[in-house]
This record gives C-alpha cells, structure tokens and sequence, in this order.
C-alpha cells in the first residue's frame, strides 16, 4: 500500500513538474531601478536590446566569491555583444565590505547595492546567494539560478539568446 501511495505521489509531482515546464514562458524582468556604486542610475528598461545577466550575492557567500572569477569571465567573453551583467549586493552586506572586494577584485560590471531590500523582493523574494537571472533581449526572464550555475549551460543559453532577435 505504501509503495502504491509512494508511487502516486511521485506521479503527481512528475505531472505538475512537466505541466509548469512546458507550459512556462519567460516573464517579464520587474522594472527596477538601481544604484551602482559609481553613483549611476540604471533601470531594467536599460538593457533593452541585451541579454543580460542579473546577479544577487553577498561577500559572505563562499559560493558567490568562488564563481565571481566565472562571471567576470562570462561578463568579458560576451560584452563586445549585446550583453550586461550587473551584480546586486544583498542589503545585510556592509557596503565597505563590497566596496573593498570590487575595487580590489576590479570586477568590469556594474554593481548596485540592494540597501533596502526592495530589489530582491521586487524579484521574486530573492534570499538565497546567489540567485541568479538570464534575461533575453526583450527583457524576459528566461531563466533563475538558485546556486551557482553549470557555466557550460548558461554560456550555451547566452550563446542561443545572442542569436535572437
């Protein structure tokens, strides 16, 4: 009987699983608005025209200082192409703490500083770094990372999204 039940179960996730996958479709980025450090003003609407990646991290996230060489080299391999990254720091992480680790790391890409919290809640309650998102060129979400991503496949979804218009 368990195994009956057990079985059904699994069933039904599966089939709720592969409802929401075949029927999702990318959703529009929220329009945010951003600080970066440099004391420029950046809007979603900005990278109209760019798939762009979308990083939420922290310093004290050992996974997000050990994929950050990973995304500054994302960041160069694609930039002289319709692409933009910008990192956004959590708002418990002290912006001396991020300020140091960008200027000592040089990171190339635009880094804003989530003080309030109000972008990652704007994005989908974003608690866990790093959070990731891959918007297409019409500013769609197409795709959230929860950790740190298989490289090879988001360099591979970057590589389809350039391609379209």
């Amino acid at each position: 009987m368990k195994r009956i039940l057990y079985g059904a179960a699994i069933a039904g996730l599966l089939a709720i699983g592969f409802t929401w996958a075949f029927n999702w479709r990318p959703q529009p980025a929220p329009n945010s608005s951003f600080v970066l450090l440099d004391g420029a003003h950046k809007t979603t609407a900005d990278w109209a025209g760019k798939v762009t990646l979308v990083q939420f991290w922290a310093t004290s996230c050992a996974i997000c200082m050990g994929e950050m060489p990973r995304l500054v080299a994302t960041h160069q391999k694609y930039s002289a192409r319709a692409y933009d990254t910008i990192a956004v720091s959590m708002r418990y992480d002290p912006p001396s703490n991020v300020i140091h680790y960008v200027q000592q790391r040089k990171l190339p890409f635009a880094i804003a500083i989530d003080n309030t919290g109000a972008i990652a809640r704007s994005w989908g309650e974003v608690e866990l770094t790093p959070t990731l998102f891959v918007l297409n060129k019409q500013g769609r979400i197409v795709k959230r990372y929860e950790g740190e991503p298989n490289f090879a496949e988001l360099h591979l979804l970057i590589d389809q999204l350039l391609t379209q218009s």
